[in-house]
């Protein structure tokens, strides 16, 4: 059963500044306890735990760090059941993807343990002292990665498990060596309170210190600046609006000492029709096209907002059929009426436009906040000159960009945001015109596929969800992958060093057992 209250190094603290409940988004109805809001000061309280816990946590051996891991991803399996409910509740979204999220989260949390065990993220680097070399000796000077200090974390309202209170982002800073302050999304309260409570027994079973990690709950803009401004606060890891990520971004870099924030905000995901694509299965291309847009409500960070389609008799009848395909839809509920409403307020300014013209529309789904997909369409050109037909719309929605000539395409790529990902579909004859928008996607998205979809995202070591500005504010980095871990280390190097100063992943014994870089070549077989 939950309760409202925030959970402080393992402490249950009662809010004083207010309070909120969960929303049904399907019916529209409050439900459940209400959770407390946090005062300031008790949002410090949480901060400075998290300080003093990464004083110890962050020596802990890969043994120990990753057992905790370990012992998170088990210990949501377990709540697995009511955690589900509660979320279907909260968030509207189905029982099949919820449990697929759990499992996801799960995931995750053990690719993070492995990471820990396997331990390259330490990137040891070793130089050793060469006294002779003329006309200069060399010292002995090693590097590592260390983890930066508490991370501030906050939830994505559409994914309430696998990037919410266990997320990629809290895995990552944990298995880092960094301690998480956790601010709960107040759209699905009750769910990151079970795997908040979930997260503190496993914590409890462990040696580590409770301030490992804390979960707060307050108002979303008020909390989230204290935490970005906090002293304590070393990094943030946020998925969620480009204007609050950017909020963020700009208190981190005003203070005193300003910190990195890895912000995963707004995409709209272009999707490349080429000619030879409109050669082969049409139907299943409308139908994959439908479902990428549609699933989840179309909630989805790598939803394609955009598909680019070429003119002519082929892509007319490529277009009616995914017109046939949309019309058959009906609407899904949507995570909240807030934003239910943003997404019914972005279709219409799209809509608005000169040049923009109605293509398809479903129907309006049975519950609440249940809006019918919808299609627009326009031409190359104005998409081209109008840079609003470029800002994502949140939810079941697309725009159809229809082209003349495939040159076109490399010149509209070119001008296009940061986003996370590029999809082209193509046939034969299209491999020239697919090599110059890979060459102008490398330089735009985190991921590029040919065939298939963007919606879901693979969980692994070579897997990047990310992309340059506004996809995130690091295009550098990525939020999902093993390669997540780097953005909350830094490298320190040791010059000189008695072996019995240094840290034991730079010890000429190497009792952790790492693959390490000696003079430039890596030595070990550790896989």
């Amino acid at each position: 059963m939950t309760t409202g209250t925030s959970i402080i190094a393992g402490r249950e603290v009662a809010g004083t500044e207010g309070a909120t409940r969960a929303i049904n988004p399907a019916t529209g109805a409050a439900f459940g306890p209400e959770f407390s809001f946090l005062s300031s000061s008790q949002v410090e309280e949480a901060t400075k735990a998290a300080a003093t816990a990464f004083d110890t946590y962050r020596d802990t051996t890969p043994e120990s760090r990753s057992a905790l891991l370990d012992a998170i991803a088990a210990e949501i399996e377990a709540d697995a059941e009511e955690i589900i409910a509660t979320a279907m509740q909260e968030t509207g979204l189905p029982q099949a993807r919820l449990t697929g999220e759990v499992g996801r989260t799960a995931n995750q949390l053990r690719l993070f343990a492995n990471v820990v065990r396997q331990g390259d993220f330490n990137g040891v680097r070793i130089d050793p002292a060469l006294p002779d070399r003329t006309p200069a000796p060399r010292a002995d000077i090693r590097q590592r990665q260390v983890p930066l200090g508490p991370v501030a974390v906050f939830g994505a309202s559409n994914f309430p498990l696998a990037f919410s209170t266990a997320g990629g982002d809290t895995a990552s800073a944990l298995a880092a060596g960094c301690t998480v302050v956790f601010k709960a999304h107040n759209a699905h309260p009750g769910t990151g309170r079970l795997v908040g409570q979930a997260i503190t027994r496993a914590i409890s079973a462990s040696d580590v210190d409770p301030g490992v990690f804390s979960i707060v709950y307050g108002r979303g803009s008020e909390i989230g600046q204290q935490l970005a401004s906090d002293p304590r606060i070393a990094a943030i890891g946020f998925t969620g609006s480009r204007t609050a990520g950017l909020s963020l971004q700009d208190t981190a870099a005003k203070r005193r000492i300003p910190i990195p924030v890895y912000a995963e905000m707004s995409a709209i995901n272009p999707v490349f029709v080429l000619p030879g694509a409109l050669a082969g299965d049409t139907q299943a291309l409308a139908e994959g096209f439908l479902g990428s847009v549609t699933g989840s409500s179309g909630q989805l960070c790598t939803a394609p907002g955009l598909i680019f389609v070429p003119t002519g008799e082929a892509g007319d009848a490529f277009i009616e059929q995914v017109r046939k395909s949309f019309a058959e839809a009906a609407g899904q509920t949507m995570l909240t009426p807030g934003i239910a409403q943003s997404w019914a307020e972005g279709k219409a300014s799209v809509a608005r436009q000169q040049g923009v013209e109605p293509l398809a529309s479903g129907t309006v789904g049975e519950t609440e906040n249940a809006p019918e997909p919808t299609l627009l369409t326009t031409t190359i050109a104005n998409f081209s000159a109008n840079e609003e037909l470029g800002e994502e719309v949140f939810g079941a929605f697309s725009l159809v960009v229809r082209y003349d000539s495939t040159e076109e395409l490399v010149s509209a790529t070119a001008a296009l945001e940061g986003q996370l990902t590029g999809t082209i579909q193509l046939g034969e004859g299209d491999d020239e015109v697919a090599r110059a928008l890979v060459r102008e996607l490398e330089l735009k998205v985190g991921r590029i596929l040919i065939g298939g979809w963007p919606t879901g995202v693979e969980v692994g070591h070579a897997m990047v969800h990310g992309g340059p500005f506004p996809a995130t504010t690091n295009g550098a980095t990525t939020s999902v992958g093993s390669l997540a871990i780097d953005r909350f280390l830094r490298p320190v190097a040791y010059q000189s060093f008695f072996e019995e100063l240094l840290p034991a992943p730079l010890q000429d014994s190497n009792p952790w057992g790492l693959n390490r870089r000696i003079d430039g070549t890596i030595e070990g077989l550790k896989k």
